[in-house]
């Protein structure tokens, strides 16, 4: 396999959050286009309800060059929880030697960065109608997919047992965008993470990266479990950061000397912590159920394992987590209010018995 060709296709996605949420009808009417009927088109039998629950919204884009003049097609699909994903894919042929440059290379660089954000913000005014609460600054996540078509020789494909043994080396360098070669302790870290679903095809999961070892047709639904696990993460990013916020802004309200009258306030910062809750809580429930899956599936551990190496998982329990204290917080908020008011209702009837009896001395007098 020393002078092996390899022909495939890089895939660069750029997402980026750019609303609270994407109505999907409004961007259909936008384009000009029906939802699919069911997305992804998975490759092994699986049941009907293994599907996105509403398929995002894809829009194709006009081909474009890079500075050094290689062809890119890009294209960008709308998520119902408000992320948008600016895939560029880019052909590749060459040897593994080129491959390792080559993946290299673009995971370094941020000319396609900059490309897929001039390209979202000229969408803006196209598609503003179908955005709910659209944000005027993004957080943005990236993410890296090398599909190399299967090999052939000795007229046999290449199988997964293979390619691992003989080209371990370079699918960890790729995997990680390294142009020189990983310690072996690190080598044996990033091939852990792979699967198979036939012996000649290879999933190889890392968290800037990916390398798929498959036909171009039969990748695609894996391909499209990678982008969602990534939409995911940039979602429980931005959970995390406004909840953060929302805790911080608490925690100084409360460590400041209240006065009585202060409390009364309480109420209404109660609400507001509420409000915020219950609404990253849907958001985070639409982002977490947006594609079924059978808990014993490939595709299901598929994701799973790109869930964990991305850092899905990780976020998805530091916003769980947040959202039970900023719970506690609205709780223990509510019951000082209601303290404060139980007091205030206990003085007045006080005072109004104490004048009553000075009324009944007065009448008496």
């Amino acid at each position: 396999m020393n002078s092996t060709q390899l022909s495939g296709t890089l895939r660069v996605f750029h997402l980026f959050d750019v609303a609270e949420a994407t109505d999907l009808t409004k961007l259909h009417a936008i384009f000009g286009t029906r939802p699919s009927l069911r997305e992804p088109a998975f490759r092994h039998p699986v049941p009907e309800y293994v599907r996105f629950e509403r398929p995002p919204v894809m829009e194709p884009l006009d081909p474009t060059r890079t500075k050094d003049g290689i062809a890119v097609t890009p294209r960008i699909r709308y998520f119902e929880y408000g992320v948008a994903s600016v895939e560029m894919q880019m052909s590749f042929e060459g040897g593994w030697t080129d491959l390792i440059g080559f993946a290299n290379r673009w995971i370094s660089s941020s000319e396609l960065e900059g490309l897929a954000h001039t390209l979202l913000r000229e969408r803006m005014a196209l598609i503003r109608p179908g955005l709910r609460k659209p944000y005027e600054s993004w957080i943005s996540e990236d993410y890296y997919v090398l599909q190399i078509d299967p090999i052939e020789r000795d007229s046999a494909i290449c199988t997964a047992e293979e390619l691992l043994r003989e080209r371990g080396v370079e699918i960890s360098q790729i995997v990680r965008g390294e142009n020189t070669p990983l310690s072996k302790s690190e080598q044996q870290e990033v091939l852990q993470s792979s699967m198979s679903y036939y012996s000649t095809d290879l999933l190889v999961v890392g968290w800037v990266a990916a390398f798929v070892y498959d036909t171009p047709a039969a990748a695609l639904p894996t391909v499209d479990l990678l982008e969602y696990a990534n939409t995911q993460l940039l979602e429980f990013r931005y959970y995390d950061e406004v909840l953060t916020r929302l805790l911080a802004d608490v925690y100084q309200r409360l460590e400041k000397k209240r006065s009585f009258f202060s409390r009364w306030r309480l109420a209404r910062e109660a609400e507001h912590v509420n409000t915020i809750r219950l609404d990253i809580r849907e958001l985070s429930e639409l982002t977490d159920n947006a594609i079924k899956f059978l808990s014993d599936m490939f595709y299901a551990r598929a994701y799973r394992l790109a869930a964990n190496r991305v850092g899905v998982t990780d976020y998805h329990n530091l916003v769980a987590e947040k959202l039970e204290t900023a719970e506690d917080l609205y709780d223990s908020m509510v019951n000082e209010f209601h303290q404060a008011r139980a007091f205030v209702l206990e003085l007045m009837v006080v005072i109004i018995l104490l004048v009553e009896i000075v009324m009944v001395f007065r009448g008496k007098g």
